[in-house]
């Protein structure tokens, strides 16, 4: 049985506070709601509504509240609580209508059922949501802020036959002078939060005006403060309306937060952290983890939850520990599409459900692959999972995608993976030099071959402790490989790159290969380009760190003609492979696109506010991304991890990614041009599109990606002219920079003393700067990430790890190898579980979403992000030239010429195409680091 009960405003008659506006008296909703047609609601002016402008402190922006007339009104009366409220009988005013889109639960239960009753109840009367209107001017005689309130009252029909988009409406009548609307306050009385998707303001003479929610409305129960929301005009600060400008500032305030406490579900807050919360000393001294960001270990900031600190360690913060949910602020939260038919759920049930069935199905015979057809069994026989959580329907529940297949027998699950796309059209291609070549320029890790420059190759370690810096590949060695070609004409013409994964490795060998089931080495891979036009390895370095009594063990391998050197050789490949795997989830994928966009979007939300054109042109960038982070430090880079777990560094895994920040981690290089010059993969060219010349033109990822990256700078180029027309435009914007300088000082604080951070002076510095921070979240991070599965599932292909050394003639296994190659090289490869396990992650993270929103495309209930018909065009010629690319792409990968996408059982390059349904397509850029 419900009880209504009146909500009780006493506690906040006297409430006054900058951040956001109290709820009134609830006598005002009285006056407003139950007059007759006739009568005016409330019309309020604020005290110092005008003047609080962006350098002023919290203090002096706080607003009495107090009525006063407008001038078109002419006589007013005091209520019974005292308040003035407008009688005006020579102004009638306007009549104005506010709908009020909310979605609500899309799956619902008949607790969630029975509650929307009642809420459609008090709504219905009026009792449920207060909305004020605040005016963009201010008023002439008491220069203060113009609002007028009222509450919804009755709900409109369901827009497009859709059951959870609900609409409700307010009636307001304001002064013919009120000028026209610049912002809301929206005050939620219900017990619980509801999700507002827009206001639309009817019965101005300009039509329409929109307010652009898409966020969460807190119960007044949670916070008493009112949310800001803004129209879907655009503004730089200094042309802020009068009647508007200390709102601005104070819905920026409300966001940023004291960095204290601990952070409620509820809450909006965004602040910075340390990664302190990756261990969990207080469950298992094994699971201490060190912090990641201070001068020992440099990282990138995350999302500051609050936790308390550990009880065994005071620098780490307790952990949430699955299923309960790791703090984001509130708008970053996974939308229910998203929860029910992928990540959050999906993850989830992966983690805890998944991944401990699979290992309580395998762990009692965690064994190697014995033959080839054990591997193959995996997408043709699939394995059967026994554990009672799935008796109890724990993976039931688990929404699949194409790739892994669940079909219910006799109470077993059969858990079966589509053939990965590497294999589908050639099982056999991954044995092939050509192929491990092809996929430095097309497959998942295409960002760390370089043309060789210097020679001999020689390490910037220090040699006291890593011993001798010079290679030991040598220039006799790489002739032999060379066809008759001579090594300096090799050199001169280009020829010869390498993938170099020495100083990055070496300091951390001795910690990785003291792990049980763990052996590794650093490697250094030299390939040739062939005049017949094919990328080939022909030598690999693998080294060990030295002992006090050898020095540095290096050995280098070719690829030989007799069946013994032809074995070592696919083994020296493999450790490589497993090198590889290991720097593009650590370096590549985890740190350079998802730790390293954290820090913008904290910024992006402290400093710019929502009317802000940078922020409305980024906030496609950011979806879903601080929420993804932290499923990761939940369950994928914490101590214990899935990554720990699949991966070669181990518990040493993020030390590295550290590493390879302090070291390697550069902004201005994040540009795909600038990473291709440095790498030496391009060259300046003016004649050339795109101002560059490709030292390989059949580079796949480099190719692909200059044009989507020239289509994103061509649109970010034509937006920030459109704004700053002004030539001090970019310098005078006090968020803009405010903005800039918290990416530098706070969110990368470790790198804040570089040199090579861009300026922020003028526009060209602005479109840099906004070119590659869109790149990295759309096309770089889709480059390296949905071709996860359709590259790894394969374990010999991209085996995360390996467990056993090349075997030495002086080795006790070296006999059993000779006997039995094939065995020597599986039981290298990771174990069935452990290939299991990171098959099912892969599957998962390469998986799209049905909610995903692709680059260029804009969802339908945000169509009315911005009111600016030219900046609607242009992202429409934005959008049409990624049609144009899609068009290109298709047509590059039917051109015979290109061998490294097209041929007998060549997988077509795809993974820059800008479209993709959902599941795993290896194909699509979503506009953000969605999973």
């Amino acid at each position: 049985m419900f009880v209504l009960n009146p909500p009780n405003f006493s506690n906040l008659s006297h409430h006054n506070n900058a951040l956001c506006r109290p709820s009134p008296p609830f006598s005002a909703y009285r006056r407003i709601s139950l007059l007759p047609s006739r009568r005016r609601p409330v019309v309020k002016a604020e005290i110092g509504g005008g003047g609080a402008g962006q350098g002023q402190s919290q203090s002096q922006s706080q607003s009495q509240t107090v009525t006063s007339t407008y001038s078109s009104f002419l006589e007013t009366s005091k209520d019974s609580n005292g308040s003035v409220v407008s009688s005006g009988r020579s102004d009638e005013g306007i009549e104005v209508k506010a709908v009020m889109t909310i979605r609500k639960k899309i799956k619902e239960n008949l607790t969630d059922k029975l509650e929307d009753q009642w809420e459609y109840f008090i709504n219905g009367v009026g009792q449920g949501i207060q909305i004020q209107l605040i005016s963009d001017q201010i008023d002439p005689v008491t220069n203060s802020r113009k609002s007028v309130e009222s509450y919804v009252k009755g709900w409109l029909p369901k827009p497009s036959k859709v059951s959870y988009i609900v609409e409700y409406s307010a009636e307001l009548r304001v002064p013919s002078d009120f000028g026209s609307p610049g912002a809301l306050l929206i005050t939620n009385l219900h017990a619980k939060e509801f999700y507002l998707l827009k206001v639309v303001i009817h019965g101005f003479s300009g039509g329409p005006i929109f307010f652009p929610a898409n966020t969460w409305i807190h119960s007044r129960n949670d916070n008493p403060k009112s949310r800001i929301i803004f129209n879907n005009q655009a503004y730089l600060p200094s042309q802020t309306p009068p009647g508007i400008k200390d709102l601005r500032l104070e819905d920026l305030l409300s966001i940023r937060g004291t960095g204290k406490g601990e952070r409620k579900q509820h809450d909006r807050i965004y602040d910075y952290a340390t990664y302190n919360d990756l261990g969990n000393p207080d469950k298992d001294k094994e699971l201490a983890r060190p912090v990641l960001g201070g001068p020992e270990r440099p990282y990138p900031r995350r999302c500051r939850s609050g936790r308390p600190h550990t009880a065994s360690d005071p620098l780490c913060e307790s952990r949430i520990e699955k299923p309960h949910p790791v703090y984001v602020p509130r708008d970053e939260t996974f939308e229910e599409i998203k929860q029910n038919t992928f990540s959050a759920g999906r993850l989830k049930a992966l983690f805890h459900n998944l991944i401990p069935s699979i290992a309580a199905t395998m762990s009692r015979s965690d064994i190697s692959f014995n033959c080839f057809s054990d591997i193959d069994k995996l997408y043709t026989d699939g394995v059967v999972l026994r554990d009672e959580e799935q008796q109890r329907g724990g993976v039931q529940d688990l929404l699949l995608g194409k790739v892994m297949n669940q079909v219910i027998s006799a109470g077993e699950r059969l858990l079966k993976y589509e053939i990965p796309a590497v294999i589908k059209r050639d099982r056999f291609s991954w044995l092939r030099d050509n192929e491990f070549a092809r996929q430095a320029l097309a497959g998942v890790n295409p960002v760390n071959i370089e043309l060789l420059k210097e020679f001999p190759i020689r390490s910037k370690l220090d040699p006291a402790v890593y011993g001798p810096p010079e290679s030991a590949i040598t220039k006799e060695i790489l002739e032999q490989e060379l066809g008759g070609m001579s090594f300096e004409k090799a050199m001169e013409e280009k020829r010869l790159f390498v993938i170099d994964y020495h100083d990055m490795l070496l300091p951390f060998m001795k910690k990785m290969n003291s792990l049980p089931g763990r052996k590794a080495y650093a490697s250094r891979t030299i390939l040739f380009y062939a005049k017949t036009g094919m990328l080939c390895p022909i030598a690999i370095e693998l080294s060990l760190p030295q002992t006090p009594s050898s020095a540095q063990n290096k050995r280098v391998y070719t690829h030989g003609h007799d069946a013994t050197t032809h074995w070592i050789w696919k083994l020296a490949k493999a450790h490589v492979c497993s090198n590889d795997a290991g720097v593009h989830q650590l370096v590549n994928h985890w740190l350079r696109t998802h730790a390293c966009m954290e820090p913008y979007i904290i910024a992006t939300h402290r400093q710019l506010s929502s009317m802000h054109p940078i922020y409305k042109l980024l906030h496609p960038h950011m979806r879903y991304t601080l929420e993804i982070n932290a499923l990761a430090r939940q369950s994928l880079i914490n101590g214990g991890g899935i990554i720990e777990a699949s991966f070669s560094p181990g518990k040493y895994a993020m030390e590295l990614s550290s590493s390879a920040y302090e070291s390697m981690w550069r902004f201005d290089m994040e540009s795909l041009p600038a990473d291709l010059i440095r790498r030496g993969m391009a060259e300046e060219d003016p004649s050339m599109p795109f101002g560059l010349k490709l030292v390989l033109d059949d580079y796949p990822y480099a190719s692909d990606g200059l044009l989507i990256w020239s289509a994103i700078k061509e649109w970010v180029e034509s937006y920030v002219v459109h704004f700053y027309s002004d030539p001090n435009s970019v310098t005078s914007d006090v968020e803009l920079q405010a903005w800039w300088n918290e990416i530098k000082f706070k969110g990368h604080y470790d790198k804040r003393n570089e040199p090579w951070w861009p300026k922020l002076d003028t526009k060209e510095d602005l479109s840099g700067i906004l070119t590659i921070m869109i790149w990295v979240a759309s096309g770089q991070h889709a480059a390296l990430n949905f071709g996860q599965y359709p590259f790894g599932g394969y374990v010999p292909n991209r085996p995360t790890l390996m467990r056993r050394l090349v075997p030495q003639e002086n080795d006790p296994e070296y006999k059993k190898f000779i006997e039995n190659p094939q065995h020597a090289f599986l039981s290298s490869l990771p174990t069935q579980l452990q290939a299991t396990k990171v098959m099912a992650v892969q599957d998962t993270l390469s998986t799209h979403s049905p909610d995903e929103e692709y680059l260029g495309q804009v969802n339908p209930l945000h169509s009315q992000w911005i009111n600016d018909h030219q900046v609607l065009k242009m992202f429409n010629k934005f959008s049409a030239r990624l049609v144009e690319i899609e068009e290109i792409i298709n047509a590059r990968n039917k051109e015979p010429k290109l061998k490294n996408r097209t041929g007998a059982g060549v997988p077509p390059y795809e993974l820059l195409l800008p479209s993709s349904g959902p599941g795993v397509t290896g194909r699509g850029i979503p506009n953000s680091i969605s999973i």
